[in-house]
């Protein structure tokens, strides 16, 4: 009696086993959508950007009159 229980328990543990659910598949991951950046402050870099080429333009303007 207790080999065919045992048998029993092997039968039904095998068998839950093998119908048990795996986990799902990795799925690739979604990418981050980055927030859009508001007008104005695009405004103001590109402000900064025009200051900062013309101010780099005067200055070997500035050193040829020193000379």
């Amino acid at each position: 009696m207790k080999k065919v229980l045992m048998l029993a328990i092997a039968v039904l543990g095998t068998t839950a086993m093998v119908n048990a659910q795996t986990t799902p598949a990795q799925t690739t991951p979604t990418k981050e959508v980055k927030a859009s950046k508001h007008a104005k402050k695009k405004a103001e870099k590109a402000e900064k950007k025009a200051e900062a080429a013309k101010t780099e333009a005067a200055k070997p303007e500035a050193a040829k009159a020193k000379k």
